[in-house]
């Protein structure tokens, strides 16, 4: 592969380059969390490049650069990626890390993102969450949580992610830089939702931690909040 970068897919480019048959990031032994995370991460946009192209501190250039040629500009210069590129990538995995199941296993999309950022790039977390009067954590990702509600049949992410953080208690301590948001449970055995529209902006000012927030009866400044 060249070193040359190609730009995020948009508008009427994604969707000739991506549209139809052999398109996208070719499965292989149970790498479907693999490919769909990496084909959201990249495919569309480029908030997460410097991921590409950054010498972060501890950063493992070798598999830096697998993801970069073999998979991020392939597929946003032809829209496809071969299998095999995507278990180069965890047969490197399998060696950074302290798990030997990333070249056969399913996992959860979360254990690949914390590998792949924190041990083998050494990117700071992107999200700063704090539940209640607990100390606030930080994490890469958020994976969204809840009971079955009967009245959501066909919900958004706007809708999804409102209701995890009431149901968890949880603010956001800042506006993240980037947020990646991992949808509820949806296995062979379960699926939660059969369908989730994703909202193509996200409002987070109910979700952040001491925003000013106007009053829903005087339409002041608030100075309380009601779950």
């Amino acid at each position: 592969e060249g070193s040359e970068s190609f730009p995020p897919l948009r508008n009427e480019a994604a969707v000739r380059v991506l549209q139809g048959r052999m398109k996208g990031i070719q499965g292989h032994c149970n790498s479907c969390y693999m490919d769909a995370a990496l084909f959201s991460l990249f495919s569309c946009t480029s908030v997460l490049d410097s991921m590409l192209f950054m010498p972060f501190p501890l950063c493992d250039r070798n598999v830096q650069g697998i993801l970069r040629d073999e998979i991020v500009n392939p597929l946003r210069r032809t829209g496809f990626v071969r299998a095999n590129s995507v278990m180069h990538l965890r047969e490197q995995l399998t060696d950074k890390g302290q798990c030997s199941s990333f070249t056969n296993a399913e996992k959860d999309p979360e254990e690949f993102l914390n590998l792949i950022m924190q041990q083998i790039l050494g990117i700071e977390p992107l999200l700063k969450l704090q539940s209640g009067s607990q100390k606030e954590q930080e994490c890469y990702c958020y994976q969204i949580f809840m009971d079955k509600q009967e009245d959501l049949v066909v919900p958004d992410v706007q809708q999804l992610v409102e209701r995890s953080f009431l149901s968890s208690d949880l603010k956001l301590v800042e506006i993240p830089s980037c947020f990646i948001i991992q949808m509820p449970r949806f296995g062979k055995e379960y699926k939660m939702f059969s369908k989730i529209i994703p909202s193509l902006e996200l409002d987070i000012t109910d979700l952040l931690l001491d925003s000013p927030r106007e009053c829903c009866l005087c339409g002041d400044v608030a100075t309380l909040e009601c779950s």
